[in-house]
């Protein structure tokens, strides 16, 4: 049997059936640690498997149940020794079924009474009763009257030094006449024990019953009173330690004019020594000395001393105004960057103009470059290569997938745990204001609830902004002109426009073949030999090699797979060394598939593109530029238009402009009157599972279809890119130069673009531009006429 004893212990002043009769054989349940009295109403959580039989019972009779008091309340099971006799007939009021099994039942005590005999002991108790009733109470005495007097005033007083006097109690208590009453009140909330609690009930004298209650007053006032002391001689010795803390520091003072100082005054005295040797601004230093003076009030191990003190170690380790010295030797720097390396003519002239600006005029800010290109390019290396060539600290950090502002911001000092933002930690990190600082991925930053890093990233990113970038922890202004940002991004698409709008954007496209050869000699083939134990010699690739490594092995626009495919060599050289080959070891074409297995790109075969309806197109990805193949195949049907292969929506609608210029040619064209509505027509894009979008592919479409019609080849020896509109127009695409390279790795010199896109051919590579053609057109006659021209069957590439 469990109960709540606080507040929900109460006294009932309705007035109760006075003829309700009492069987002489009731159910009976033991409750524990509780002595119910006369005109109580009690809430009891019913637990045990016997009190719940018991309560049943009573619900099914009369809902009259005896409850008596267990004399020792650690017994779960107890027999009738273990009860007290006298206990009270209980009406049951209320019941609830609890979630876990237990009942929760709202009695109300109806009249004493005493267990003659237990009639049942399985599987709940049953006794036969007798009534008790009080005597009843003579003529109120002066006496009597002076004795209730002083219970109630030690009840008050009891009430008062325990915290817990109520009006309402009091009002009750002062307004109840009858001596039994009183004593069954206050008997019911006093915290009195078991067998003293029993004793009150067991009187049926209410005279000697209220006698009995009044001397358990006057030792439970004793109690009370010694307790209150004790708890005001607590308070009095909390007062003490502040004295204490007070004269601690006169000591600590007086300790300080004897030469003779404790830990915490020489770790106060090395705050300021080092406050002293840091530069910073006035106002900071003004809010650094606050903050010492407010540890230095401070008991040390108070949790608010701690916090303060990491504030400022954070203050004092920042570069205020510590900077690293430019190297501004131009010649010096572009030799730095032509070593790490190759190629990469644009990002290196845009750094030694920087240092030439930086060189006339000392107070430039640094620029915010962002580098754009597909993955493995070398965006991270270059910006490590930057740093080394303007003698600056590097610190990078990746954003893709971060979700939270206080990543860019800090949190608030208020929050447990409080760190400064990534920002101020990497500045930290590298003790430098004025470092190169990568922050990797910028165009996979995402956004929650916790707020939008993007939307930080403006502040930090706008040179207008961030001389006095704020941090939350820090709460002090940062300079950050001096430093200079480079973020990289595979697509710029992703990246919100006003942090764009902010960013010095340089495109990086892949590498041509000729440059993959010369940085695998260069920087890929030795870094991988060292890496891996070998020596120089050890190891022969000639360039052939290299290059069928290239062209068989890996297709993609940066170096990664590259690297990956030497390093997989020479871990095969490395394995056979140490099981005591001697070497060395020359790879070549015949027998390059021992150590890097069969080819895993083959060079697609022109000659299955050799039939109509077949034409080769380019389009541009995150990875680089791709080579698409256009398939369009005709059947009889009723004028449907199929299209498959996971084409976007922008792809469907060229797809449509093409089918609609075809048609309103269909005069020029060697078909029927109604062979569009006789006809269906199926787009098919290959590789099914690559979702392809964009308006590039338009006049490749609509070559094909064309192809298809008039049952004409195409020529395999060209590829082309370039949106059509409905009247044939041809308009300006986005990414030649990645396009370019792609149709170059597949061997594919000639390439059909819009005339809109001559002025982008300066930034392909010269060598590229030797090697291809290119044919600017306006309009789809001059697509058509270029893919079945006369060239097709010569071979030769038109000038």
């Amino acid at each position: 049997m469990e109960f709540n004893d606080s507040l929900s212990i109460g006294m009932d002043d309705l007035s109760r059936d006075n003829d309700l009769e009492i069987p002489e054989v009731l159910p009976m349940m033991a409750v524990r640690d509780v002595v119910i009295f006369n005109y109580m109403i009690i809430p009891l959580f019913v637990g045990r498997p016997g009190s719940v039989e018991a309560v049943n019972d009573a619900l099914n009779s009369d809902k009259l149940l005896m409850l008596v008091t267990q004399r020792d309340a650690t017994k779960d099971n107890p027999v009738p020794d273990d009860l007290y006799d006298v206990g009270m007939v209980c009406m049951i009021m209320r019941t609830l079924k609890l979630p876990d099994g237990r009942l929760k039942v709202l009695v109300q005590a109806m009249s004493k009474a005493r267990i003659e005999k237990y009639v049942r002991t399985e599987p709940s108790y049953q006794v036969s009763i007798k009534v008790v009733e009080d005597e009843e109470a003579s003529e109120i005495s002066v006496e009597m009257e002076a004795l209730m007097r002083t219970v109630r005033e030690q009840t008050e007083k009891i009430m008062s030094l325990r915290g817990i006097l109520s009006a309402d109690l009091m009002m009750i208590i002062n307004n109840i006449e009858d001596p039994g009453r009183l004593a069954d009140l206050i008997g019911s909330n006093l915290r009195l024990k078991i067998s003293e609690s029993q004793s009150i009930l067991e009187e049926v004298n209410p005279v000697k019953r209220l006698r009995l209650v009044n001397s358990l007053l006057s030792k439970e006032l004793e109690v009370s009173t010694v307790q209150a002391k004790i708890q005001n001689d607590a308070k009095e010795e909390m007062s003490k330690s502040q004295r204490e803390y007070i004269l601690r520091e006169q000591m600590h003072a007086l300790q300080k004019e004897l030469g003779d100082a404790d830990e915490r005054t020489q770790e106060i005295e090395e705050l300021e020594h080092k406050l002293k040797k840091t530069k910073m601004a006035k106002s900071i230093r003004k809010e650094t000395r606050k903050q010492i003076r407010r540890m230095e009030m401070m008991h040390p191990d108070s949790s608010e001393a701690t916090i303060i003190r990491t504030y400022i170690d954070w203050i004092l380790d920042l570069p205020w105004k510590k900077s690293t010295r430019d190297q501004l030797d131009l010649k010096e720097a572009k030799q730095v960057l032509d070593e790490d390396h190759f190629g990469l003519d644009r990002v290196k002239e845009r750094i030694l103009e920087f240092l030439a600006v930086r060189k006339l005029n000392q107070s430039t800010k640094g620029p915010i470059l962002c580098f754009v290109g597909p993955p493995g390019v070398g965006k991270t290396s270059l910006g490590q290569a930057i740093a080394r060539a303007m003698g600056r600290k590097f610190h990078r950090m990746s954003l893709g997938g971060m979700r939270d502002e206080a990543e860019i911001r800090g949190h608030r000092r208020t929050y447990i745990g409080a760190m400064p933002g990534r920002i101020i930690q990497g500045l930290k990190t590298v003790k430098s204001n004025n470092p190169v600082f990568m922050m990797d991925e910028i165009d996979k930053i995402g956004a929650d609830y916790r707020g939008d890093p993007s939307s930080a990233l403006l502040e930090v990113l706008d040179p207008e902004q961030n001389v006095e970038f704020s941090d939350h922890y820090m709460n002090l202004p940062f300079d950050l002109s001096k430093v200079m940002f480079i973020t990289t991004a595979n697509i710029a698409d992703t990246i919100p426009g006003p942090l764009y709008d902010r960013m010095e954007v340089i495109h990086l496209a892949g590498y041509t073949l000729e440059e993959k050869l010369v940085i695998a000699n260069r920087y890929l083939l030795p870094r991988q030999v060292r890496e891996n134990g070998l020596k120089k010699g050890q190891l022969r690739i000639d360039d052939a090699t290299i290059t069928q490594i290239i062209t068989h092995y890996t297709r993609e626009a940066g170096l990664r797979n590259l690297e990956r495919e030497i390093g997989k060599i020479c871990r095969k050289i490395a394995r056979k060394i140490a099981e005591g080959g001697s070497g060395p070891y020359t790879l070549s074409g015949r027998n390059i598939e021992k150590y890097l297995g069969p080819p895993k790109t083959i060079p697609e075969e022109m000659e299955s593109l050799d039939q109509p309806g077949l034409v080769t197109g380019l389009a541009w990805t995150e990875y680089g530029g791709e080579i698409l193949h256009i398939e369009i195949n005709l059947m009889p049907g009723k004028g449907k238009l199929i299209m498959t292969g996971q084409l976007g929506e922008v792809m469907k609608e060229s797809a449509q402009a093409a089918l609609t210029y075809c048609r309103s040619r269909s005069t020029d064209l060697p078909v029927k009157e109604d062979f569009f509505d006789t006809t269906d027509i199926h787009i098919h894009v290959p590789a099914g599972a690559i979702p392809k979008d964009g308006p590039s592919a338009g006049i490749t479409i609509a070559t094909a279809l064309y192809s298809a019609i008039t049952g004409k080849k195409v020529r395999k020896d060209i590829a082309m890119t370039g949106e059509v509109t409905l009247r044939g127009r041809v308009l300006p695409i986005g990414g030649l130069k990645e396009k370019a390279l792609a149709a170059l790795r597949v061997n594919l010199t000639n390439v059909i673009i819009p005339e809109q896109n001559k002025k982008d051919l300066v930034e392909i590579p010269e060598d590229v531009r030797k090697r291809m053609t290119f044919y600017p057109v306006k309009d789809m006659d001059q697509v058509i006429t270029l893919a079945f021209g006369k060239t097709q069957k010569s071979g030769r590439r038109k000038k």
